[in-house]
């Protein structure tokens, strides 16, 4: 696949280079300021404690793994000597991470389990593409539960 000026890849007729679909999104991994606050804080709203706790030997950084029911692997990162520093999802790099409920319903009852958890949200936010609620992490990291539109 080539590059286009701009940066953009150019189109590939799928025809003449047969692939499979593209895989899902495994897992995602997050760097966070402590992980003395941050794990119990995912696990609370997980409701499950991580199934991997450890230095990472070729990587020099800790990771906590959480096994999420959907399948997907929901990390935690510490890196010695980290720059440190507010999120902010104005900047390049990671703007949300959102999970995905089937349904207005469900995503209700997610609303009301930050409730249930202290965990300041924005309430359900309805738009034409489907339904969020946004929340943070204890670093500010952006988070939301998210419904695709009803049928």
């Amino acid at each position: 696949m080539g590059m286009r000026k701009n940066g953009a890849p150019t189109v590939v007729n799928q025809e003449d280079f047969p692939m499979a679909a593209f895989p899902p999104i495994g897992h995602a991994a997050i760097t966070v300021t402590d992980l003395d606050r941050s794990t119990p804080w995912y696990a609370t709203l997980f409701g499950s404690e991580p199934v991997l706790d450890e230095d990472e030997t070729t990587g020099g950084y800790h990771h906590t793994v959480f096994a999420l029911p959907s399948g997907q692997l929901f990390g935690l990162h510490t890196h010695p000597g980290a720059a440190g520093g507010d999120y902010d999802e104005r900047h390049t790099g990671l703007d949300h991470i959102a999970f995905t409920c089937a349904n207005r319903a469900e995503l209700q009852t997610w609303a009301d389990r930050l409730d249930e958890l202290s965990i300041r949200h924005g309430g359900i936010v309805d738009a034409h593409y489907g339904s969020g609620v946004s929340f943070r992490d204890p670093d500010g990291i952006a988070l939301e539960f998210f419904a695709p539109p009803s049928a």
